[in-house]
């Protein structure tokens, strides 16, 4: 990865206010945090590594208890989880309707919206089965890694 993409990551990373990111390809790594909104105005920190050993991969879900939990469990809800760091979108297009909206069954090939990561717009798909119960994101905002998207009753 060269250092204009590194830049154009951190420049993405302000705009849509994020904290963190972090990719993950082969034997390259590369994780970026921000500080808190007391340190906005520092520069973020860059960390590179050289090509992990097989231990790597075991210390990647330490990190993930760093997602919010929710706040109660909920009897027979799933929460639809984003799978990655970008910008959700409810719709295909502004001008045409909601993927799913609250009430709509979903199905575990259901695509239930849009993250838009690096200018690629991913689809997302419930992987599980039940009706969506709560949005818990607004439509054009940035969601992190693990963050809660959907609530579903699940079926």
């Amino acid at each position: 990865m060269e250092l204009d993409n590194i830049k154009e990551i951190i420049r993405l990373m302000k705009q849509n206010d994020l904290r963190e990111f972090e990719l993950e390809n082969g034997d390259f790594k590369v994780r970026i945090k921000r500080g808190g909104v007391e340190a906005a105005q520092a520069a973020p920190s860059v960390m590179v590594s050289p090509p992990a050993p097989s231990a790597a991969p075991a210390s990647a879900p330490a990190s993930a208890p760093a997602a919010p939990a929710p706040a109660a469990p909920r009897v027979n809800t799933k929460d639809i989880l984003s799978p990655m760091v970008g910008t959700f979108y409810l719709s295909p297009a502004p001008d045409q309707p909601p993927f799913v909206k609250v009430g709509d069954k979903v199905e575990t090939n259901t695509v239930v919206c849009i993250i838009e990561a690096m200018k690629v717009m991913n689809e997302i798909k419930a992987e599980i089965k039940g009706v969506v119960t709560e949005v818990l994101v607004e439509n054009g905002k940035p969601v992190e890694f693990g963050q809660p998207l959907f609530r579903v009753q699940v079926a």
